[in-house]
């Protein structure tokens, strides 16, 4: 049966971390603010010399800027109250400041799921129809398809969080993680969670494994189509173009599918821990390393922008 209203006792939540020693917490302060500023430059760079750049006005580095524009704010969403948290006495955050952060972590987690799916079909568009390309793939279409990732992104979100955060919390309200995420909240609820589990574990079908199907059927048609290219050098290029989202889909799906597609039974705080900070935090810091160090374009949008300045 579902909660109808909330009956909680619990009025704030402690997020743990990952330990309470103050001076391995200053080590890792060190670490997650250099891991943190390193991804919000790094994603923050290609977003500008894609703006800059006016040959990278394509559809596909529009795609790639929403992206880096999601990791920043993915990541911006938990680094830095957990940075406070880590050189802080007080590990609180507030009831509502919980549902917040679940609602927008969990938004933008989704947008950038259903946005690899438009990411997928970007590459198919260029790779199986390259003289079409920016007709099938018009500026109207690509504003559609954002504006729906978006909106579907949001909405989940938002009925994930509904659930999870309407359950009776009657104590203890110590969240044995960084961050307050759906599982490890659920987890302290005073009933059973076995239909919000199933009404989770529905939405993960439509929302992970719907897109990883639709990404893997693209990936299938680009690869029979690059094999058709006789040119080695035109097919290296067609496969080094597709090779950097594949890389960025299989770090950012693989740790979510355990996360949220597995039942509340085998939940263990640790290894969530852990797993939560490498789809959070170290795939938003590999997202521009993958595509700048793989993509010419945008070493070479790099290099004018430096060149440009030396001159003037």
């Amino acid at each position: 049966m579902f909660p109808t209203s909330n009956h909680s006792s619990v009025t704030e939540f402690i997020l743990v971390g990952f330990s309470s020693d103050p001076t391995s917490n200053r080590i890792l302060f060190i670490i997650f603010l250099l891991l943190y500023l390193c991804s919000v430059l790094g994603n923050g760079l290609i977003i500008i010399l894609i703006c800059l750049d006016f040959h990278l006005h394509t559809p596909m580095y529009f795609f790639l800027s929403m992206l880096s524009l999601l990791d920043m704010g993915y990541i911006t969403t938990t680094v830095p109250q957990m940075l406070v948290h880590l050189l802080s006495r007080s590990k609180l955050i507030s009831f509502a400041g919980c549902w917040l952060q679940m609602d927008v972590f969990g938004a933008l987690g989704l947008t950038e799921a259903i946005l690899f799916v438009v990411m997928a079909y970007d590459r198919y568009i260029a790779i199986c129809f390259p003289l079409r390309y920016m007709l099938i793939l018009n500026w109207n279409l690509c504003v559609q398809l954002l504006a729906g990732t978006w909106v579907s992104g949001f909405f989940f979100s938002l009925v994930h969080t509904f659930f999870t955060m309407r359950l009776p919390f009657c104590g203890p309200n110590i969240v044995n993680h960084y961050l307050c995420e759906g599982p490890s909240v659920r987890s302290l609820a005073c009933m059973d969670t076995h239909l919000i589990e199933m009404v989770d574990f529905i939405m993960s079908i439509f929302m992970v494994l719907g897109p990883v199907t639709l990404i893997l059927a693209s990936y299938v048609r680009i690869t029979m189509a690059i094999l058709k290219i006789k040119s080695t050098q035109g097919r290296y290029k067609a496969f080094s173009t597709y090779a950097s989202h594949l890389i960025v889909v299989i770090l950012f799906y693989g740790p979510g599918i355990y996360i949220y597609m597995r039942p509340n039974s085998s939940y263990s705080p640790e290894k969530d821990k852990q797993i939560s900070l490498f789809y959070n935090v170290f795939t938003a810091l590999l997202n521009p390393v993958v595509y700048s160090l793989r993509n010419k374009d945008i070493k070479a949008a790099f290099i004018k922008v430096v060149v440009q300045n030396r001159v003037s």
